[in-house]
């Protein structure tokens, strides 16, 4: 069994690990459990009672949270010539076509997001087997294929994020950083679960959200209680 360091002690003593908290206790405790020195992120998970392998029950979606991720999103905009200045004025840090299809053929895949235009996905299929694993595949559902780049790079820079169920029904993404103040972390915990209540499948029985938890990077998870974060 692992040693526990003395911080991991000196947080493990501020929780309950038994108990469900409100979504204010959470996200106020959430700076407490953070020993990291660098901005960690806040994460949230939620477990659905939903049968991932039915296409019928699959939660896929994007939601634009009040404050942000606070996260830098590096964005690539492959698109031909007449829209690469709509792209770069809108706030995409890469923008070209061929050169870039090459560059990821090759391995490389230094950004968060790509955004493309229907008339270009003919040249991106072919790279799926380097960009669908690492979550970076546009998608029209997503948004990041589109004929209004620059629309697209501005929500994307702002703090719109895309999220999918995996295959054990849970959906896991990031809503903040530690830095933010609570009330942020709240708004955007709320914004995020509405979107999700939004996307419940028709063909889905019983409870439909099973359970939340709030985290940050490396430290414990906090059990939400639903009923405070779905005001």
């Amino acid at each position: 069994m692992a040693r526990l360091t003395k911080n991991r002690k000196l947080v493990l003593q501020k929780i309950d690990p038994a108990k469900t908290y409100e979504l204010s206790e959470a996200a106020a405790l959430l700076k407490d459990i953070t020993t990291q020195k660098f901005d960690a992120s806040v994460d949230i998970d939620v477990r659905l009672g939903i049968d991932p392998r039915k296409s019928n029950q699959m939660v896929r979606g994007v939601v634009s949270l009040p404050h942000g991720t606070g996260k830098q999103v590096r964005v690539l905009v492959l698109c031909p010539p007449e829209k690469e200045a709509e792209a770069k004025d809108s706030g995409a840090d890469y923008v070209g076509l061929d050169e870039y299809i090459e560059k990821i053929k090759g391995g490389w895949t230094d950004v968060d997001v790509i955004i493309t235009m229907p008339a270009v996905m003919g040249k991106i299929g072919a790279l799926g087997r380097v960009l669908g694993p690492r979550g970076l595949m546009p998608n029209p559902k997503s948004g990041t294929v589109t004929m209004e780049v620059g629309k697209a790079v501005s929500e994307v820079k702002q703090g719109k994020i895309d999220f999918k169920v995996d295959k054990f029904g849970i959906v896991h993404t990031s809503i903040g950083k530690v830095s933010f103040s609570p009330d942020k972390i709240i708004d955007n915990a709320k914004e995020f679960m509405s979107t999700i209540h939004k996307l419940k499948p028709a063909a889905a029985k019983g409870t439909y959200v099973k359970s939340v938890y709030l985290s940050t990077t490396m430290s414990p998870a906090l059990k939400i209680n639903t009923k405070t974060i779905e005001d």
